[in-house]
């Protein structure tokens, strides 16, 4: 392989790499198996702290979510990707905003943390092998802004916000791209 060619191959797996983690988090926003499922080889191992066990058990776990946690939404940062010939560890900076129900009032939560990855790539797709969650901090702002008056007092329809597990706009937005790509890896 050529210089360039080793180059190219570098940014495409970095990539490709970075669209796996960005689809598992928009699986995880929305408690969709199939993106989730489409993010981790068979064999995954995840260690949340709060939770440390297989790929299915954590589609057990996740999938169905906590009715207590109605809304989440996760933001990837910037990601050091070390990137071996089939093998990569990819430390990614994420915020994980939670709206927690409660007896009286909804509250948001954010934290903060790393994604440390253990990637690897089979016949040219990455997935992840490994993942382990290292928390940095995280910020209770107390209770929720009661959105049913529209954003800064000004109404807005439903549809801009129903929170991400159901009714999500953006589904019909890109149809269901996202699944069938994530269907089609795990065949």
């Amino acid at each position: 392989m050529t210089n360039h060619t080793q180059q190219l191959k570098r940014l495409l797996d970095r990539d490709q790499i970075r669209d796996c983690l960005a689809r598992l988090a928009r699986g995880e926003d929305r408690r969709n198996s199939e993106l989730i499922t489409g993010a981790y080889w068979p064999a995954a191992v995840i260690d949340y702290g709060i939770f440390s066990g297989t790929l299915e058990q954590y589609l057990a776990w996740v999938v169905p979510g906590s009715p207590d946690i109605p809304v989440t939404q996760h933001f990837l940062g910037q990601s050091l990707i070390d990137l071996h010939a089939d093998t990569a560890f990819a430390e990614t900076h994420m915020f994980a905003y939670h709206r927690i129900a409660g007896p009286d009032h909804h509250r948001d939560v954010v934290i903060g943390g790393r994604y440390l990855d253990w990637m690897e790539s089979v016949s040219g797709e990455w997935r992840i092998a490994q993942r382990t969650i290292v928390y940095d901090w995280w910020q209770d702002f107390g209770e929720s802004a009661d959105w049913a008056m529209g954003l800064m007092g000004m109404p807005f329809g439903h549809a801009h916000y129903t929170g991400r597990a159901i009714a999500d706009p953006s589904e019909d937005f890109l149809g269901d791209c996202w699944t069938r790509k994530a269907l089609s890896r795990n065949d």
